[in-house]
C-alpha cells in the first residue's frame, strides 16, 4: 500500500527547473502494482493451494485405523470410509459420523 501511494506521489512532484515537462506515461505505476500482485501471489495464493493440495492428498489416502484430528479439535480412529463422510471412534469409545472435509489431518504420535 506504501509503496503504490508513494509511487502515485513521485509522480506529482514537479520537474527540476530547466528540464522538458515531459508529457509522457509512468511506468513506475504500473512496475509498482506488478510488484504488488506478485507479492500478493507469493504470500497468499501460492502457499493457500500448496495446502489444499496436501489436505486432498491427506483425503485420498485416508484409511481405517487411522488416527487423525478434525477442525474441531477432537481426536479419533477412523472406523469407516465412505464417499462423503468418515465414521471415527473417540477415546470413550463412542462413535461419530462426520464429513470427511472436516478431518483437519493425521495425528502425529509423541
Amino acid at each position: 500500500m506504501l509503496v503504490a501511494f508513494l509511487a502515485v506521489l513521485s509522480g506529482c512532484v514537479p520537474p527540476p527547473e530547466g528540464a522538458e515537462e515531459g508529457g509522457g506515461f509512468d511506468w513506475t505505476l504500473i512496475i509498482f502494482i506488478v510488484l504488488l500482485i506478485a507479492i500478493f501471489y507469493f504470500l497468499i495464493i501460492r502457499p493457500q493451494r500448496r495446502q489444499q493440495k496436501k489436505h486432498q492428498v491427506l483425503m485420498q489416502e485416508l484409511k481405517r485405523g487411522d488416527k487423525v484430528i478434525t477442525t474441531g479439535g477432537i481426536y479419533g480412529v477412523v472406523e469407516s470410509l465412505s464417499d462423503d463422510s468418515v465414521v471415527m471412534k473417540v477415546e470413550s469409545g463412542t462413535t461419530i459420523r462426520m464429513a470427511r472435509n472436516s478431518i483437519a489431518g493425521q495425528r502425529q504420535e509423541q
